[in-house]
């Protein structure tokens, strides 16, 4: 059975330091999806990257790294952590995956919170080395995410693509829930327990 990663994103740096928020790893939709497919029988990782509101790409490879096996993999990232899956899939062209789902992916297009977190160049040929490459993207999600899908769109060709309307930034607050059903059918591909 295929092991999961699932990467959250960056917090503001107000929410890492407030009593009043989880940290990433178990924020939005995440400790849900975790504990679902670790009721299916898979083998589930969610790491937590320490200082995620200042990116640094060292920390987050190192804390992602750590979490790779063998192959089958399956990785899940929301927003930095998805932008983040694209970078590290782009720098390590011998690595494939069974799938790939990349959630509101933010490539923080106007470089407006990240230094050279996202300086690299898309592999073109990424999607060849995985299985399925998913994309969600809500059509009322904030103003950068947009630019970093018609990106993600432009440079690979082999996305299948989840459109919403509702769904903002899919984090609490704006889809209502913690569950994502959508997510775990996409990753499970619908089959039964």
């Amino acid at each position: 059975m295929s092991r999961i990663v699932i990467l959250h994103g960056k917090p503001g740096r107000e929410e890492y330091f407030s009593d009043k928020y989880p940290s990433g790893s178990n924020s939005h939709w995440i400790p849900w999806l975790q504990k679902q497919l670790l009721m299916w029988g898979y083998d589930v990782q969610t790491p937590e990257v320490i200082d995620a509101y200042k990116p640094d790409y060292t920390i987050w490879r190192t804390e992602f790294e750590r979490h790779l096996v063998e192959h089958p993999m399956v990785f899940v990232g929301h927003s930095c952590g998805a932008g983040f899956l694209v970078r590290w899939l782009s720098e390590h062209p011998e690595v494939s995956a069974e799938k790939v789902v990349l959630v509101a992916p933010w490539l923080d297009p106007h470089r407006s919170d990240t230094t050279d977190f996202f300086e690299f160049d898309i592999d073109p040929r990424l999607d060849e080395r995985v299985g399925e490459l998913h994309l969600f993207n809500s059509t009322d999600d904030m103003e950068s995410i947009p630019i970093s899908v018609e990106t993600l769109l432009t440079e690979l060709k082999n996305v299948v693509l989840h459109e919403y309307d509702d769904m903002g930034h899919f984090c609490f607050n704006d889809m209502g829930t913690v569950e994502f059903p959508d997510l775990l059918t996409c990753i499970t591909g619908g089959a039964g327990r």
